[in-house]
């Protein structure tokens, strides 16, 4: 019997090849401060492509110039990135692997010139920039911001988009009380909260109708903040709007104390899946194809995000393969050294 990693899994007309998914990770790579794609990019996606990955969702790629997280991001606001996309998308998909995009707002966390945007005018910590609080309209721009985002993947040719609701950025903002004390119909209750994510998923489904997946931090570390329980609520909210998998990270909408160990968030998505009965990813520190498998087999998650491991190890599928005793497909040009 083989691995339940090498398994294919399908939504919505989508089969990947496995259950492994490279996690989206910032590459700071865009020196030209435009948000285009550069060759550091093509390098970087191809190459773990090569290594027989399932699915691989590029870094948190801003839908407003002032959504970046710093000024070299990829960028998805402008038709002027569609071509660089197209590009990444094709040469992911030359290897049989799935390419998806994840369309992301800094928000408060934003390290750049001018003003930054929040639900509330609350600085992230003592050394950051205070935000300005969003007026309706800045509200209302951001989510047109992300349906063109959207629009924009579509043509880019990405079969996968996930919407960037952690690690304390704007969508993760509007979801916690600790940084949103709003008043109007976006704060206050877990409704209203959720209200922000609402429009953008529904925006997001009138121009793509491919896997939607969501990343969220379902846990914010502080007494006062959120907890997987509080994320299977709106979990299931996200599932009744046709989202397809939630991607459970955890931490840092405020500075707080994280007690790390491998697999320390994989409890997290078991919660949500149980909870909202809806697919999940597990993703941090997890790091052999042992660990994978035994989240899988346990039925705590059903596609395994890797993210450092990735940095270390290109072909990580492979290495995972090898350790759980099962033979992959290799590139045709690298047969004569792959098993």
């Amino acid at each position: 019997m083989g691995a339940k990693l090498f398994t294919p899994y399908s939504v919505k007309g989508v089969t990947f090849k496995n259950r492994i998914v490279m996690s989206p990770m910032c590459m700071y790579s865009c020196h030209n401060e435009d948000g285009i794609v550069e060759n550091w990019h093509r390098t970087h996606y191809a190459s773990r492509a090569v290594g027989q990955t399932g699915l691989i969702i590029v870094e948190a790629t801003a839908v407003t110039p002032q959504g970046r997280i710093s000024p070299n991001d990829l960028g998805i606001w402008s038709d002027d990135h569609i071509p660089g996309l197209t590009e990444l998308t094709s040469l992911m998909k030359e290897h049989g692997t799935a390419a998806g995009i994840q369309l992301a707002h800094a928000g408060r966390k934003a390290v750049l010139e001018g003003d930054i945007l929040a639900p509330s005018a609350l600085a992230f910590n003592e050394k950051s920039k205070t935000p300005k609080e969003m007026t309706k309209a800045d509200i209302e721009e951001t989510i047109e911001a992300f349906k063109k985002g959207a629009e924009r993947s579509r043509k880019a040719g990405f079969d996968v988009i996930e919407l960037h609701g952690a690690h304390g950025y704007l969508i993760n903002e509007f979801l916690s009380p600790l940084s949103n004390r709003r008043t109007d119909e976006y704060g206050g209750s877990a409704e209203n909260r959720y209200r922000f994510l609402r429009k953008i998923i529904e925006a997001v489904n009138t121009v793509w109708d491919g896997p939607l997946f969501v990343r969220v931090s379902a846990h914010d570390y502080d007494e006062e903040g959120l907890t997987p329980e509080d994320y299977v609520q709106f979990a299931k909210w996200m599932k009744e709007q046709g989202v397809d998998l939630i991607d459970v990270s955890s931490g840092a909408v405020v500075p707080a104390r994280i007690n790390a160990y491998p697999g320390y968030q994989v409890k997290y998505s078991e919660t949500i899946r149980e909870g909202a009965e809806i697919a999940t990813g597990a993703v941090g520190l997890i790091t052999s194809g042992i660990q994978a498998e035994e989240i899988l087999q346990n039925e705590r998650a059903d596609l395994i995000l890797i993210a450092r491991e990735f940095l270390r190890d290109p072909y990580w599928p492979r290495t995972a393969a090898k350790e759980l005793g099962v033979e992959i497909e290799a590139p045709k040009q690298y047969e004569r050294g792959w098993n």
